[in-house]
């Protein structure tokens, strides 16, 4: 039986993310409008991890060739990317050159010409979305997580909570993030008995 464990406290999407190498996915707010995944609706993954593409491609049914992309703390972006002039990028609309630190901490995400289509956030863009990513350099030292869209291969991205859910439950994304001060109502009579809500302290 397929599982999803939905999961409400931050601490433990980290200590997936980070201690169990599992794949997020995260459902707050609406969703985007436009072709970007930007922390809304987005499945994520450590940028560390050596087969960090070969596994989320092998999760969405996607192409080899595609290149991912990741969202950064505005703060850091500097450190890892040739900005140049660019202030920020907030709509992950821009390929950009990567720099040393890049190469050596999230060799995954940068493409074959030595680019990586980069989100930078804020605390005040995007509360929850900044707090997962700034925990998960709190703890790894790494500014940075892989980001990529809320849905399987062929398919729209998950619009509702049931959405979400299924999605899961009909892929190896065994983790769902809905942050605490987010009000969905989990639909237990849709899912039947596919999930697993894990209330947390």
């Amino acid at each position: 039986m397929l599982t999803t464990n939905i999961h409400r406290e931050l601490d433990t999407v980290l200590d997936e993310l980070i201690d169990n190498e599992q794949i997020v996915a995260i459902f707050q707010n609406e969703s985007e409008w436009g072709p970007r995944a930007l922390g809304n609706r987005s499945i994520l993954f450590d940028p560390r991890h050596p087969n960090a593409k070969n596994i989320v491609n092998l999760v969405k049914k996607r192409e080899a060739y595609r290149p991912f992309a990741c969202t950064v703390m505005l703060e850091h972006a500097e450190e890892y990317f040739d900005m140049l002039q660019l202030p920020e990028s907030p709509w992950m609309s821009f390929a950009i050159q990567c720099k040393e630190k890049a190469l050596k901490d999230i060799p995954t995400l940068v493409h074959a010409d030595n680019t990586c289509r980069i989100q930078t956030v804020t605390e005040e863009q995007n509360p929850n979305y900044y707090n997962l990513i700034k925990g998960f350099y709190e703890r790894t030292g790494v500014p940075i997580i892989f980001n990529t869209s809320f849905n399987l291969g062929g398919e729209s991205i998950c619009e509702t909570v049931y959405d979400a859910i299924d999605t899961c439950n009909r892929s190896m994304i065994n983790h769902l993030y809905i942050p605490e001060d987010q009000e969905v109502h989990i639909p237990f009579d849709a899912i039947r008995d596919k999930t697993e809500y894990i209330p947390e302290d």
